[in-house]
């Protein structure tokens, strides 16, 4: 059984937060974060999540998703991979029915805002609101994954 992702990455370019309906904070670490497959660890609020992703192929990939106990997604978040994610989501609806994912990055990755829109085909179309900025997906080092590595402050 696999469930299939199809999502879009876009940089934030002006102000989202009056359109958001929403937030929580996120604390995420990697088990793996090898090209073509991460296994993620997330705390979001009083929630735990593993996750695991496949290789993308174009802007499809296999992504599994499992809810666990807050505390036990504790203990694996010190078995991570150096470098954690902290970030606060931002859910933020659209007019055309799609839900906006803002990630604001906190810490090493301080500036860092980035719009993440998850779809039901390649071709889909959807409202691209005013705030939204460049598109960056498929880009690596825009990954979760690739920041916890190589953060934000870092780049020249």
């Amino acid at each position: 059984m696999g469930l299939q992702e199809i999502e879009r990455k876009f940089l934030v370019a002006g102000d989202f937060r009056a359109e958001a309906s929403g937030a929580s904070r996120i604390i995420q670490g990697f088990l793996s974060s090898t090209p073509g497959r991460t296994v993620r660890v997330r705390v979001r609020g009083d929630r735990g999540y593993i996750t695991v992703k496949g290789p993308a192929r174009g802007l499809t990939r296999f992504e599994w998703e499992k809810e666990i106990p807050v505390g036990e997604a504790e203990v694996l978040l010190r078995l991570c991979e150096p470098g954690m994610i902290d970030k606060t989501r931002w859910l933020v609806p659209s007019a055309d029915g799609h839900t906006w994912e803002v990630d604001e990055f906190h810490g090493d990755n301080e500036g860092l805002v980035v719009a993440e829109i998850e779809l039901g085909s390649e071709a889909e179309e959807f409202e691209r609101p005013a705030w939204l900025g460049r598109e960056v997906t498929g880009e690596r080092r825009y990954f979760n994954s690739s920041l916890t590595k190589c953060p934000y402050k870092d780049w020249k």
